[in-house]
């Protein structure tokens, strides 16, 4: 008789990312975040609103802001420090503790599949759902400000398709880390919010290579929008460019997701997980 073998990672993972995709769409975390991502959308759509109204325009500290430098301030301050933190926090912590809560970790794993790659697919339905989510939430708002004051939406096209690239990095980036803290603490949604709003910021304030054990550190080094110089915003925004180029950055943040997935990996492997009664 032949030896059963275990299927190959890469197959077992895409059984599980078609078994997991459907059902994080339809979830509650899904609807209650795209209500969360309509939050911007709401927001371009009055600012549009106002500046038909009022012809004057919009003024940061007394200077003209055109739709350009309205909607890059909304990149940086709702999606990038905001947005995308959340999405990683809710969905990557929650890949296999979900699992655990519901009591239906023991039936994935008494499937003929590698354990990790329970985790790799379920990873790669949370990128394409995540995905999914905010890319059309940020088109919108591209659409809504970017015509303002005169801006030309053809003119502002590369600089939205480098947005769409640097915000799916970035879900990529956290939910890689948010899975490894789901994969080895008790509470991880409690210490991925601490870690996304508490340690980041945090750390960005101080001198030295604390920072660079930070996922926002490499990130921010891919926005291509410039805060209005003379705005107290543009203060504090000046502590976090301090940012290394992009090459290093993308190379950080490449190296970022897939040590944080592999060793999320081994930690499925290797658990024993008993369910409590």
């Amino acid at each position: 008789m032949r030896s059963q073998r275990t299927p190959a990672l890469v197959p077992s993972a895409m059984r599980i990312f078609d078994l997991s995709l459907g059902q994080m769409l339809w979830s509650r975390r899904s609807v209650f975040l795209g209500v969360l991502l309509g939050g911007p959308v709401l927001l371009a759509l009055g600012l549009r609103v106002i500046s038909a109204l009022y012809l004057s325009g919009f003024r940061i500290n007394g200077a003209m802001a055109g739709g350009a430098t309205i909607f890059g301030m909304m990149i940086w301050l709702l999606y990038l420090r905001f947005i995308i933190p959340v999405l990683g926090v809710f969905y990557g912590t929650a890949l296999i503790a979900d699992e655990v809560e519901d009591k239906t970790i023991t039936y994935l794993f008494t499937r003929p599949i590698p354990r990790r790659a329970v985790l790799v697919g379920k990873y790669f339905a949370y990128l394409v759902c995540t995905s999914l989510l905010i890319l059309p939430s940020v088109v919108l708002v591209y659409f809504l400000i970017v015509p303002i004051g005169d801006g030309s939406i053809g003119g502002a096209f590369p600089s939205l398709v480098k947005d769409l690239g640097m915000l799916v990095v970035g879900l990529a980036a956290y939910g890689a880390v948010f899975a490894l803290v789901g994969t080895r603490l008790k509470r991880p949604l409690v210490a991925g919010l601490v870690f996304a709003f508490g340690w980041e910021p945090g750390v960005m304030f101080f001198p030295g290579y604390l920072r660079r054990a930070t996922v926002a550190y490499y990130l921010q080094a891919l926005v291509t929008h410039e805060m209005p110089q003379d705005s107290a915003v543009s203060v504090l925004l000046q502590v976090f460019r301090e940012v290394p180029d992009v090459l290093t950055s993308l190379a950080s943040l490449g190296l970022i997701t897939v040590a944080a997935l592999w060793v999320a990996g081994r930690s499925v492997e290797q658990r024993e997980y008993v369910l409590d009664q």
